[in-house]
């Protein structure tokens, strides 16, 4: 069973950034996609961005492109998402989930591609 953890979320102002870090202590993430989704309070679950298992492919949802960045490091067994110019509408949990062979070929909507959860951390963006 694959644990994974996020970590780097907190409060910071509108226009800031953080780094969250999706990692897992047991086995790899060699062979997973890494999906990133968010879930803000009386919203649904929405899917941000993915990096597939090779880390060639990367896809965003149109309202963090050029703002957010999804990489990986195998080495480490950890995925990252870089959030910059934060804004007050992207406060929400956010969750990492692991795609075996994943290739982000499908939606990024499509949660039940993902085989394994986080169990989130929360970004609030406010002054």
């Amino acid at each position: 069973q694959l644990q994974l953890v996020e970590s780097g979320g907190g409060l910071v102002q509108p226009g800031g950034s953080l780094r969250l870090s999706c990692t897992t202590s047991q086995y790899t993430l060699e062979y997973y996609a890494i999906g990133w989704f968010r879930q803000a309070p009386g919203k649904e679950r929405e899917g941000i961005s993915c990096i597939s298992y090779s880390g060639d492919v990367t896809k965003y949802i149109d309202s963090v492109k050029g703002r957010f960045t999804i990489s990986r490091d195998n080495s480490k067994d950890a995925g990252y998402l870089q959030m910059n110019s934060l804004k007050p509408e992207d406060t929400a949990v956010y969750y990492c989930a692991a795609d075996l062979f994943g290739d982000c070929s499908k939606s990024l909507q499509q949660a039940s591609e993902y085989d394994y959860w986080g169990q989130g951390t929360q970004i609030t963006v406010s002054s």
